[in-house]
């Protein structure tokens, strides 16, 4: 008896281990299986939404209160998209990418509207000054392009740099600002170059350079020394140069 149980014991285990790696190697085929299903149906899930689709998207409103955008700005970046698809089919990010690519615009919202519209809203960057002469700095740092008939707020101070030095061109304006203020002097541009060193100029056209370091001991220092300076016949100052640790250079120029 003893013998007869041990040869069941061992038929067993190994009825047991068959099936095991039977399930071993079908669960690999399971997994791939799945996968495939879930491959097919992500890659073909816009093409089962577009046969859903009776019409296209034909309209869109601008929402909120831009102040550079139009509709007609819209109008033409989506128009250059070609057909859109319709409402499941059309994919906003797409449209939402096309908005963006204005460069006055810092982010754009874009949603389907039942049964063939979009509703857009625009962020757009606030300029506050004028940067380089080509484009515009905005309330939060960034540099960006705007087309000048677009700017209705056309008194804005003129400052110059290099790009990564925005943020600090746009502090010393303010502070050289309120300084010359306190003087009776009214600031226009504010310039920083590549070795910062700094040039201002007042709004009667005098350039101030001021070179690297601190500025303050040489804006007094011109305070005091602008009213001696005997400017010659038919000529203006140009610049004065202040980069020295006593006195100053005046350059004048012929007046026009």
């Amino acid at each position: 008896m003893a013998v007869i149980k041990r040869k069941n014991t061992v038929k067993k285990a190994r009825t047991h281990d068959f099936k095991a790696r039977s399930l071993i190697q079908v669960k690999p085929l399971l997994v791939l299986l799945c996968v495939g299903i879930l491959y097919y149906a992500y890659s073909n899930w816009q093409n089962w939404l577009e046969k859903l689709d009776d019409k296209p998207i034909s309209s869109f409103a601008l929402l909120g209160t831009p102040k550079f955008t139009t509709n007609a700005d819209v109008r033409d970046l989506i128009i250059k998209m070609g057909d859109l698809k319709g409402f499941f089919g059309q994919d906003v990010d797409k449209v939402r990418e096309q908005i963006q690519s204005m460069p006055w615009v810092k982010g754009a919202v874009v949603r389907k509207i039942w049964p063939d519209r979009l509703s857009i809203f625009v962020s757009e960057y606030t300029p506050i000054a004028y940067w380089n002469d080509d484009r515009f700095l905005s309330s939060d740092g960034a540099v960006f392009k705007l087309p000048l008939e677009k700017l209705k707020q056309k008194d804005m101070p003129r400052l110059f740099g290099p790009d990564y030095q925005s943020a600090v061109v746009w502090d010393a304006w303010n502070k050289i600002f309120n300084e010359l203020k306190t003087k009776n002097l009214n600031l226009k541009s504010v310039a920083i170059d590549e070795r910062g060193s700094w040039d201002i100029t007042l709004d009667n056209d005098i350039t101030l350079k001021l070179g690297r370091g601190e500025w303050k001991s040489k804006i007094d220092r011109f305070v005091t020394i602008y009213p001696q300076i005997e400017v010659p016949e038919n000529k203006r100052i140009n610049y004065v140069d202040l980069r020295y640790k006593v006195g100053a250079a005046v350059n004048f120029i012929e007046i026009n």
